[in-house]
């Protein structure tokens, strides 16, 4: 089975725990949590690939790491590990927090921009380019790209919205040599 098949049906299978015992939003928080955990700490994701680790002593550190979090989310983590699939952990989480804004309309967008957006600049954005892609809005991520003369460079899922002068200088010019 896939990678993409396996952490997808972890995921749902967490979704759907928490939707039946109503803590969708408390799962939701302790999912962004871990996969932070797991996408910010390298010498931890090694630790618990090392063959050196036993499975007990790696469910041992993940139970006092994550003591906090509701039964759900930490059986989740321990089954992973127990199934010696820790490195996808933070791919389940992903996944999860994609099923979330699937469930509630949202998506997840990049925008680059040559300055930092302000809220009104953002709330905008999300309000034209959702409807766009069929969501109620957008979660929106902006990275200031200093390469970016002006304009907007728009990443939602696999889409890309260019509107930056670079993107429209780039056009013109295939126009003019075609």
């Amino acid at each position: 089975m896939s990678h993409d098949a396996v952490e997808k049906r972890y995921a749902s299978a967490l979704f759907e725990l928490a939707k039946e015992h109503g803590q969708l939003e408390t799962i939701e928080k302790e999912v962004r949590v871990v996969k932070e955990v797991f996408e910010g700490n390298e010498p931890f994701r090694k630790l618990l690939k090392s063959p050196k680790v036993t499975l007990e002593k790696k469910q041992e550190i993940l139970k006092d790491i994550f003591s906090g979090l509701s039964t759900f989310t930490l059986n989740t983590l321990l089954l992973l590990t127990e199934r010696h699939r820790d490195d996808l952990i933070a791919d389940v989480c992903r996944s999860f927090i994609e099923r979330m804004n699937e469930e509630r309309g949202i998506s997840e967008a990049v925008v680059y921009s040559a300055r930092p957006l302000t809220a009104e600049e953002s709330k905008a954005i999300s309000g034209v380019f959702a409807e766009k892609v069929g969501k109620r809005s957008l979660n929106i991520e902006n990275v200031v790209d200093s390469g970016l003369l002006g304009g907007l460079k728009i990443r939602i899922g696999n889409s890309i919205f260019d509107s930056s002068l670079r993107g429209k200088l780039e056009r013109l010019e295939r126009t003019l040599i075609s």
